[in-house]
């Protein structure tokens, strides 16, 4: 009786078993970008775009009072995976919410794919490509650690701040990928860096103030969780002093940014930077009028994450290569 082809698993049927699974990986690893091209300038962006939308998602289920909706972590409830009907829209909110980080581990996966073959001859986009890729389930990590500990206000704000980081790492990845590799040079007088870099620090701290302003508020997460106990309208205006001087120090970099090199193309990331902050302050201020509408609230949080990016594209561009 001759064996069944199917299920032949003699030496011979496994060696060429092998040598076919060896020879598509061959022809797979072949197919992935060697240089830089239209594939992974489309993946960084994607990765940025996909960094950003996720915090609006993620405003949405704060904002919504459904933080809480999917009871448990990393299921939905202790007996289902996913959302059930009498959880309600909040339930889908949620869940809705943490499908989309499937999204975004598949668009690290392949971004990371897309560079791995240049590893040695792009090294940034190779470490910046797995640093997302790993923050990305650590970001996870966090979300579950806000269900498990019934929003902590800290731990929240904790989870907002881990995607301000993303967000930061994926306009480093956008800019590298249409950059010159090699080393840099610093092509600004030593003054314009060092106001740049204050602007960074106050971007960074009218942030997480902002983050503290939103944990001692009605948008905390869920109605029943746990505010941070500081006082809401105090912590406005204390949001609102390194706003202010924000503002101030980008007119400065704006303005003087038309005297720089006009290789590094500053005055329209200093005017980019411009925009999202005075946009930023318009909302913040129409919010504060309004009785923080949801909406409103949820613009300002996204367009905190892209004041981080444009603020990061800005530091990027003090800098052209050595060879230039």
């Amino acid at each position: 009786m001759s064996a069944d082809p199917r299920t032949d698993l003699r030496p011979g049927a496994l060696q060429r078993l092998w040598n076919a699974l060896l020879g598509w990986f061959r022809w797979a690893w072949r197919q992935l970008p060697s240089s830089v091209d239209r594939r992974v300038i489309a993946a960084a962006w994607a990765t940025l775009v996909v960094q950003i939308g996720i915090v609006g998602t993620g405003g949405l289920v704060r904002l919504t009072g459904s933080g809480l909706g999917c009871p448990t972590w990393p299921t939905c409830t202790p007996g289902s995976l996913v959302n059930t009907p009498e959880m309600g829209i909040h339930g889908v909110i949620e869940f809705g919410n943490r499908l989309l980080t499937f999204v975004l581990v598949i668009v690290a996966i392949v971004t990371f794919l897309f560079v791995v073959r240049m590893r040695r001859q792009r090294r940034d986009l190779f470490w910046l490509a797995l640093a997302i890729g790993l923050y990305v389930p650590l970001q996870a990590i966090i979300g579950g650690i806000t269900v498990l500990t019934n929003l902590n206000p800290y731990v929240v704000g904790l989870h907002y701040f881990a995607s301000v980081v993303l967000v930061a790492l994926s306009a480093v990845l956008v800019f590298r990928a249409y950059a010159v590799p090699g080393p840099r040079k610093r092509a600004v007088p030593v003054w314009y860096a060092v106001s740049t870099h204050l602007t960074t620090l106050l971007v960074t701290i009218t942030v997480v103030v902002g983050i503290l302003v939103t944990g001692s508020g009605p948008h905390a997460g869920d109605g029943g969780a746990k505010r941070n106990g500081l006082n809401p309208e105090f912590m406005q205006h204390v949001h609102s002093w390194p706003a202010y001087a924000l503002l101030a120090v980008t007119l400065v970099l704006f303005a003087a940014s038309w005297r720089m090199p006009a290789a590094l193309r500053l005055p329209l990331w200093t005017g980019l930077l411009l925009a999202v902050e005075v946009a930023q302050v318009a909302v913040g201020l129409w919010q504060a009028r309004t009785g923080l509408p949801i909406v409103l609230v949820n613009i300002h949080m996204v367009l905190a994450v892209l004041l981080v990016a444009a603020m990061t594209a800005v530091v990027l561009h003090l800098k052209t290569p050595t060879d230039s």
